[in-house]
């Protein structure tokens, strides 16, 4: 019986718990109830616990305390979909509760996750009974009375186990959806097999073979340009408290005229600064005008891309590895600067010629993580960067952004792809901050957006029975009908939408769908609907044969 664990300890549990879910995603994706092929929470947890796993499988210290804190991070950037979300959420408080601890035993690690599940809760805007929320609540609920019994790690953690399982089936009977269409929750599920996988590296099991995704491609092929194409070779950072009173815009100016990516953030305190730049020296010498230096960093950025080229040949590295390369923050050079998530050839062209700076692939069944967000708010060159996720399950990856930059981010809680044109389309730059996003809010909240895709499962929707490969029309996503033929389906739509006035509607179609039957249905809705201006674009979207606007 193992009594404690360590910072090794934890990165085996770790390294278990992302095999575990990785094994068995599929049998988690497959418990997503809504019809439209949206069976992705499986993937979403599995990527992320994935993450955290490639991150300690590189560092792996010693301390529990210090392996925690690398799983949070690691897990925050690679969060994709509000499961991974809420999972990042709850390591984060398990790795609060651990700080500058060597080792743990079972009362410790039912406090830390308690108070993972504390900030989970915080969180989350409007937690639903359930959930992965449910289960984790009352797992560490079941760890607190276990520790007092036997603080054992290994007897708390399977008593945890226990509750978490049974907790499980409860969803069942406590989400009307869940209860509808007779499963248990994925999220839930997906909990209950990460704690699964820790108990059985504890124990010392085999490690379970995990299913591998393809390995992706996470950034640009360096080796199509050379280190001497870095025009600025040194990654400056420091924070310089403020001790005289020499304005700090004559330091920004300095800074701008020696380097480039450069982040300054002041109080009444201090200066934080993050710039590139050939010289460092020099500008050190020129913060010191204002201040003793509290903390200073300079990275060679040449050093550091010939280290990436060496990982790719599968030489060994020239250096120590940091847990983390900096990001590249550009410059403000505008006042507002918009990030779109969406998918789709014709309409990502469509967000970039509304103005859209950064564009991330990604909507139904393709979340991408924090870290594909942050990259391209990073990149925008704004001072107020507006944040568009066009998909519900985006929303709160996109706010797990806020804390993680010096950049200000807004992000417009769009839950469609229409919803995200149209507030580009009532963006005014002139505008304050205030009054531009209460605008921009406003017209998003008028669209009606119609979905039209096919089930890939049986089962049971707003008391409705769908048959696999039914196809489904959504309106503001609430089922509004299905049928085996997309024509009459169409034709129950168009009569649906007629009945009430609409100025204008706009046709999205899919990558699937034929220009000659997209042009039918637009012909259908400008035959019912003579005083709305109707548009046809190839969106190239896919899972979604169309996406419709109507306002």
């Amino acid at each position: 019986m193992k009594d404690f664990i360590d910072g090794a300890a934890f990165c085996q549990m770790v390294l278990y718990a992302a095999a575990s879910i990785s094994l068995h995603k599929q049998a988690v994706n497959d418990l997503n109830v809504f019809p439209v092929p949206d069976g992705d929470t499986g993937t979403n947890m599995s990527l992320t616990m994935g993450a955290a796993a490639a991150e300690l499988k590189k560092y792996a210290p010693e301390d529990i305390g210090k392996s925690a804190e690398l799983a949070a991070g690691a897990l925050l950037r690679g969060a994709r979909g509000n499961s991974g979300v809420i999972l990042s959420l709850l390591f984060r408080g398990f790795s609060r509760a651990l700080k500058d601890k060597t080792a743990i035993d079972g009362k410790e690690f039912a406090a830390a996750l308690g108070d993972g599940v504390a900030a989970a809760y915080n969180a989350v805007m409007k937690p639903a009974e359930g959930t992965i929320l449910t289960v984790s609540r009352m797992a560490a609920k079941k760890a607190a009375e276990a520790a007092e019994a036997d603080a054992s790690m290994e007897s708390v953690l399977t008593e945890t186990i226990s509750a978490a399982a049974a907790a499980l089936e409860e969803t069942v009977e406590q989400n009307p959806v869940l209860k509808k269409a007779g499963v248990i929750d994925a999220g839930g599920k997906g909990f209950v097999l990460i704690l699964e996988g820790m108990l059985s590296a504890l124990q010392g099991r085999p490690l379970p073979q995990a299913q591998e995704a393809p390995a992706r491609k996470r950034q640009a092929d360096f080796s199509d340009f050379s280190k001497e194409d870095i025009l600025f070779g040194y990654c400056t950072e420091f924070i310089a408290s403020r001790e005289t009173k020499k304005p700090v815009s004559q330091l920004r100016e300095f800074l701008s005229r020696t380097g480039d990516s450069l982040v300054l953030a002041e109080d009444d305190q201090i200066i934080k600064v993050h710039v590139h730049t050939n010289n460092p020296g020099a500008i050190l010498e020129e913060a010191m005008t204002y201040g003793p230096l509290l903390t200073v960093k300079v990275e060679n950025m040449r050093q550091q891309h010939t280290e990436i080229l060496e990982e790719a040949e599968g030489k060994p590295s020239s250096a120590q590895p940091e847990p983390r390369r900096d990001r590249l923050v550009s410059f403000p050079e505008k006042r507002y600067g918009f990030v779109s998530v969406c998918a789709g050839e014709g309409i990502s062209s469509v967000f970039q010629d509304l103005g859209c700076d950064g564009i991330v692939k990604g909507g139904q069944t393709m979340n991408p993580s924090t870290e594909d967000i942050l990259k391209e708010i990073d990149r925008t060159p704004a001072e107020t960067v507006y944040v568009l996720p066009n998909n519900k399950n985006i929303i709160m990856t996109a706010q797990q952004c806020l804390p993680l930059t010096e950049k200000h981010i807004v992000v417009l809680p769009t839950k469609t792809i229409p919803q995200g044109i149209t507030a580009m389309l009532s963006v005014d730059a002139d505008a304050d901050e205030e009054t531009n996003t209460a605008e921009m809010t406003e017209a998003f909240q008028r669209v009606k957006t119609i979905q039209i895709t096919y089930a890939a499962r049986d089962s049971v929707f707003d008391g409705s029975a769908i048959s696999e490969k039914d196809y489904i029309a959504l309106i503001d996503n609430a089922l509004f009908g299905t049928d085996k033929d997309l024509s009459a389906l169409f034709s129950r739509l168009v009569s649906h939408i007629a009945a009430e006035p609409s100025e204008f509607i706009t046709i999205y179609y899919g990558e699937h769908v034929a220009e000659a039957d997209a042009l039918a249905v637009s012909q259908q809705f400008s035959n019912a609907c003579p005083s709305a201006e109707v548009s046809l674009l190839n969106g190239g979207q896919p899972v979604y044969y169309y996406l419709i606007s109507v306002e």
